[in-house]
């Protein structure tokens, strides 16, 4: 009989460990916090939700931040800071979780997709020039899966072309690109804090920018509550009422756990950071597997390595990676699943809905004949077309604990080396999915 759980054989990993995953990692402080904010009453103010905005611009370097209800209502105002509206074009690359683009069809703009690298996942700056038109006002950078985004070639591409960087960080809250925190790099930074992220305060997100008139338009959009704050003459004028009626304010049990989390959250990352790597340390030589981290000699980190990923080459490992997965899950591995996001240009939403009623698509309302269709601008993304076969999910480690590290790389060293016994399996071709994977 084969020694491989998946044929029958025992498990490499024959017990729960759970609490190895859980996450976030609550303490007393934090629930105390919340608490407080509930005897308090306060959970609709903002002095708690600025004390966290502070916290967080100490931490990153940033000189404003604006606390919002959810990542999706940041990258938003995002967009509507840095001009974002009727006919413009925003390019973001095809493989992200749609809250980094759909928004822009709520301005009246349009999604142009730009393909992926296939090292880093994010959005090749090779590939971004030809996407530009006319119409373009901003590009969208997603440090997917914590790694982060060529921000030289971005930003150079940019300038060159005066269109603005919106860098979404919602997958690499600590991340570092050349020795810089990602988000400081491009002109406003919009991130996700729900849960399930790396630097989790219940549900909730950030707008972050060192540029006032960003800053200020995004409190036009949805911060009614803080007019008092604006300082450009033309911003107080019309200011009282959120301009596209849109209420965007953190819950303040979330600031408030926010300002908690903040504090531990280096040191977490730092652990995890420690745990990852030994992990990828010890199967990176096997065949078909590499890591999906920056060199080590970079200057670039991953930071909390949110939903991370391992590069697959069946090629070189001659195993279907629905098969691979199967005998990794067999071996009592938690988080193992083949693919991840969804390529975006699949969706009709953004080629061919009418949302608005209007009697064509919603995205066509601003355009002319003469521009460009947006399907030929989005044509040709042939990293993001085959992601799904190269990638595949990975336990993400809360804790630095070597016995039980050890037997993860035992586990994938024990799949790989018997391979074979494998070969008569199917291959499946995984679908991929709107939503990264929940599964732990």
């Amino acid at each position: 009989m084969s020694q491989l759980a998946l044929l029958g054989g025992s498990k490499t990993i024959p017990f729960e460990h759970n609490d190895m995953f859980k996450w976030p990692i609550v303490n007393k402080a934090m629930e105390d916090a919340a608490l407080q904010v509930l005897r308090d009453g306060n959970m609709s103010g903002t002095d708690i939700t600025r004390k966290f905005e502070k916290a967080y611009c100490a931490w990153t370097g940033h000189q404003n931040a604006l606390g919002f209800c959810n990542g999706t209502a940041a990258l938003l105002a995002a967009m509507y800071g840095v001009g974002v509206g009727a006919g413009d074009e925003i390019i973001c690359p095809s493989i992200t979780y749609w809250a980094s683009d759909v928004q822009a069809i709520a301005l009246g703009a349009a999604v142009v997709f730009a393909d992926i690298d296939p090292v880093t996942l994010c959005i090749d700056p090779k590939d971004i020039e030809k996407r530009i038109t006319k119409r373009t006002k901003a590009i969208m950078v997603v440090h997917y899966l914590g790694y982060p985004a060529d921000m030289d070639e971005i930003m150079a591409i940019a300038r060159k072309h005066g269109l603005k960087v919106i860098e979404d960080t919602s997958h690499a809250h600590g991340a570092l690109y050349k020795g810089r925190q990602v988000g400081t790099i491009g002109d406003v930074e919009a991130t996700s804090m729900m849960a399930g992220k790396s630097l989790a305060i219940g549900e909730g997100g950030m707008l972050a920018t060192n540029d006032r008139d960003i800053y200020e338009r995004a409190i036009l959009l949805a911060h009614y509550e803080r007019s008092g704050d604006l300082t450009i003459p033309e911003y107080i004028r019309i200011s009282g009422l959120p301009l596209m009626g849109m209420k965007g304010r953190m819950h303040q049990i979330s600031s408030a756990v926010g300002i908690e989390q903040l504090k531990k959250y280096p040191a977490e990352m730092t652990e995890i950071d420690k745990a990852m790597n030994y992990f990828w340390d010890g199967i990176e030589d096997l065949p078909g597997l590499y890591s999906h981290r920056p060199p080590k000699d970079s200057g670039s980190t991953k930071g909390g390595w949110y939903a991370c990923r391992g590069i697959y080459k069946k090629e070189e490992i001659g195993l279907p990676l629905n098969v691979f997965c199967d005998a990794l899950t067999a071996e009592g591995l938690q988080g193992i699943s083949p693919g991840c996001n969804n390529a975006l240009h699949r969706h009709p939403l953004f080629f061919d809905v009418d949302v608005f009623h209007a009697g064509k698509p919603s995205v066509e309302v601003f355009r002319t004949p003469e521009d460009r269709p947006l399907r030929e601008l989005s044509a040709d993304l042939p990293v993001s077309e085959g992601i799904q076969d190269r990638v595949f999910s990975l336990p993400w480690f809360k804790h630095f604990r070597k016995d039980l590290l050890d037997l993860y790389i035992a586990a994938v060293r024990k799949v790989v080396e018997n391979r074979s016994e494998l070969a008569h399996l199917p291959e499946k071709k995984n679908p991929g999915a709107w939503m990264l994977s929940r599964r732990r």
